[in-house]
């Protein structure tokens, strides 16, 4: 099956390969909605690249906002920036060829919850408390800010298959109507 979009700078139309799917629902189109425990959650995979990551944290980023914490709320930075280096460690520790990774943010009794899993098994995240790596060091700063700005973290089994599910926990105000949130007068 292909999709006909518009893609070529002349103008003309060039099919594009449907995308791969997951039952009835393309795993890259849409994202899975879904009610958490009285909250609300979503899921997307994406694909274990660099821009995979970025859109990851860009998604996040507009998903809170339409739950009501708005792109410039401290919330919503928070979340985007552990999304960010969750997703990026996916990317670079736990790839494997042709494997996606996933990202599924919850919200319920005034907790935002950011998962990110990967199907990696023989690369275990560390689960100590991580420490501030030596100034010269080029790397192992990301688990230390999502420590340092979540509330509660952990690894986990990741839940639908082999790998791992490090999750990070935010408070946000609660609200029923996702329009209050944050949101400025």
């Amino acid at each position: 099956m292909t999709h006909e979009t518009p893609v070529s700078r002349r103008g003309t139309i060039t099919p594009r390969p449907a995308l791969r799917s997951t039952g009835s629902r393309p795993s890259r189109a849409l994202a899975r909605t879904e009610a958490a425990g009285g909250g609300q959650a979503v899921a997307m995979r994406f694909t274990s690249t660099p821009r995979g990551a970025r859109l990851a944290r860009l998604l996040v980023s507009q998903w809170l906002d339409e739950w009501g914490h708005p792109y410039h709320s401290e919330t919503n930075h928070t979340v985007a920036l552990i999304t960010a280096e969750l997703a990026a460690n996916a990317v670079r520790h736990g790839r494997v060829p042709g494997r996606d990774f996933a990202v599924r943010l919850s919200r319920a009794g005034g907790v935002l919850r950011i998962e990110v899993s990967d199907t990696r098994t023989e690369r275990p995240v560390p689960t100590d408390e991580p420490e501030l790596p030596a100034a010269a060091a080029e790397s192992g700063r990301g688990l230390f800010l999502v420590s340092r700005l979540a509330a509660r973290w952990a690894v986990t089994p990741r839940r639908d298959g082999p790998g791992k599910a490090v999750w990070a926990e935010v408070p946000c105000a609660v609200s029923d109507d996702p329009s209050e949130g944050e949101r400025l007068p």
